[in-house]
């Protein structure tokens, strides 16, 4: 391609235009789909802007490229609104006096009065409030202004009847520079077909005054949203209401009655199971969704390509073919629906949660969740693997993508190498090379052990020893009836073990020190409170002491065997009976060693 000024052309469409364009099809305004988020204030705001001649920002809209038919013709590509769909929105609902979907998705309909009799010191637009339609010298709703059978002198005539000391050729000026806001200029800057999504989104930053990124989800789904001929526009509907629902059953009610249309769809039943679930492990946004229903079926991580694919993209030939465009759509629809599915779902969601992930502070990666659900659904539908094994296979790829970070850093990049890598040689193959690679016997014995060297109670590693002594069903510690998931469920909390004050009263007053992982542990409130801030060579003889029979407060344990094994499965070193401040980096040493190598019985035992 030449010169980067080829890669865009700037112009000036009028309101007018760029409502027409947008009600013949000629451009595409994908969110008019999704709930609208700006204040009423802000409506009023741009229209004030507009009617007063300022600036209002431009529009970016994209030029999809000119796409090859079955029957050898060509046809030019949709032009796509990517930014200033808020305020194209805004103009639609103010001017045009089309409904708007609320955050709640609920329709209504934003209505901007006018005052023709506003001094500087008034204010000239206001949001529509009851007080507007009683009060005379207010324009209730300036959408009459705008329809084609608009009367100006029979308006203005009602109006100067109604308010009989105003002065008609005042206030004819006033209407008559109101309705001059369709003819208003709004720049839009035309962005090339040939551009790539790292371009366009380059191109997007640099001159969005809000610095807003966008990400290829937001274009995917633009782009989804913008297609009628093979359903995309009901598929960006289903994306969309799946992702509420699962946050919030109760908007199923609401969507029954409000969307018709998508409730005829084959998709509203796939998601009408929503309505009745209330788990919060896996609450997927609209990229969530889309990615995992693209990479399972693709074979593909990088989102970039869907876009691509979507608009027809030969990636051999370099060209763009309607084919390749509607076999796109098909296979995004199916993977979709294999997302939406109530036992595919369930059974994933009920695979995280047996592997001891049982609430989402335990989750701290919202990639690698999509990883393991697209893994789940490629083993589903593979036959790779007997379908009972197949929950294993996920828990112990999502345990050690969350323990080595696999998708942390570029995770488009590591999960299109791993779907590739897949693909060539099948998981099972692709799962033992990886663990020869990431979890060798020098990451058990030094690597975790380092890792668990943090004060990030977010930290992974800590999690996933929490899972662990979840999944191995340990009790919590100094608990003889209490498990540690009794307290994760009950939104218990960790505490120290060297009690926090304790350290810092004898000299440990650094916070990343005194509150080191290796330090934490769930604890029963009853316990902690008992514990206080007693050395810990104190209050460890006396629950011991409890344990042989004497009489005490420190925990509910009643026999030294099993004192024993509680202190074994919270990874307290033995000592501890005889530890006090001067030993505390002692204990995080050794707490760590005990505690990586419960992981690593925890992933073998998967």
């Amino acid at each position: 391609m030449n010169p980067t000024y080829d890669k865009y052309t700037v112009t000036q469409y009028s309101v007018n235009s760029i409502l027409g364009s947008i009600e013949s099809g000629e451009i595409a305004i994908p969110e008019i789909q999704r709930p609208f988020v700006w204040k009423g204030s802000q409506v009023r705001d741009l229209i004030d802007s507009l009617y007063n001649g300022y600036p209002t920002g431009y529009l970016i809209i994209w030029q999809n490229p000119t796409v090859r038919l079955k029957d050898g013709s060509s046809a030019t590509g949709k032009k796509v609104l990517i930014d200033g769909q808020q305020r194209i929105t805004a103009i639609m609902t103010a001017i045009a006096g089309q409904q708007i979907l609320t955050e709640d998705y609920v329709q209504k309909t934003i209505r901007i009065a006018f005052n023709p009799l506003a001094d500087n010191d008034e204010s000239r637009f206001e949001v529509q409030t009851p007080i507007h339609l009683k009060d005379k010298k207010w324009i209730p709703d300036i959408s009459v202004v705008f329809k084609p059978d608009f009367d100006s002198f029979s308006f203005i005539s009602q109006y100067i009847q109604d308010n009989p000391d105003v002065n008609s050729a005042d206030i004819n000026k006033e209407i008559t520079k109101l309705s001059g806001i369709k003819n208003s200029q709004i720049g839009a800057i035309m962005l090339v077909p040939e551009l790539d999504i790292g371009e366009v989104t380059e191109i997007f930053v640099r001159i969005n005054s809000q610095g807003k990124r966008l990400n290829q989800a937001d274009f995917a789904m633009s782009k989804i949203a913008a297609d009628e001929k093979y359903g995309g526009n009901i598929l960006r509907k289903a994306i969309d209401y799946f992702c509420h629902l699962a946050v919030d059953p109760a908007f199923y009610s609401t969507l029954k009655e409000s969307d018709k249309e998508f409730m005829s769809s084959e998709y509203a039943q796939k998601l009408s199971w929503l309505k009745d679930d209330n788990g919060d492990i896996y609450d997927p946004d609209f990229g969530d969704m889309l990615r995992v229903s693209f990479m399972h079926k693709f074979s593909r991580g990088k989102l970039g390509d869907l876009v691509s694919l979507l608009s027809g993209r030969n990636f051999v030939e370099r060209t763009y073919e309607e084919s390749i465009a509607q076999d796109s759509f098909m296979k995004l629809h199916d993977g979709a629906l294999n997302f939406m599915n109530e036992y595919n779902f369930q059974q994933f969601v009920l695979a995280i949660k047996a592997a001891g992930f049982i609430s989402p502070k335990l989750l701290n990666s919202k990639m690698t969740l999509d990883f393991a659900y697209t893994l789940f659904l490629i083993l589903q539908y593979s036959g790779e693997v007997d379908k009972v094994q197949i929950k294993r296979y996920v828990q112990k790829w999502f345990v050690l993508s969350t323990l080595t970070g696999r998708y942390v850093n570029s995770p488009e990049s590591k999960m299109d190498q791993d779907l590739r890598r897949i693909g060539e040689k099948g998981f099972l193959a692709f799962l033992q090379e990886t663990e020869a690679v990431s979890l060798s016997e020098d990451y058990w014995n030094v690597g975790l052990v380092q890792n668990l060297e943090t004060s990030a109670i977010s930290s992974p590693y800590f999690n996933v020893f929490i899972a662990a002594q979840i999944f191995l069903k340990d009790r919590s510690l100094l608990s003889g009836n209490v498990d540690v998931e009794d307290l994760v469920s009950s939104m218990g909390d960790v505490h120290h073990i060297f009690p926090k004050q304790y350290l810092k009263d004898n000299g440990v007053t650094d916070k990343s020190s005194y509150n080191q992982v290796a330090n934490y542990t769930y604890l029963d409130t009853s316990i902690n409170i008992a514990v206080g801030k007693k050395a810990p060579n104190e209050y460890f003889k006396m629950a011991k002491e409890q344990s042989e029979g004497a009489e005490g407060t420190i925990g509910t344990i009643k026999n030294n065997d099993e004192f024993k094994s509680n202190l074994l499965v919270n990874c307290i070193p033995e000592d501890v009976l005889d530890m006090e401040a001067g030993d505390y980096e002692h204990f995080l040493v050794e707490r760590r060693k005990l505690m990586a190598r419960k992981i690593k019985k925890y992933y073998n035992s998967l």
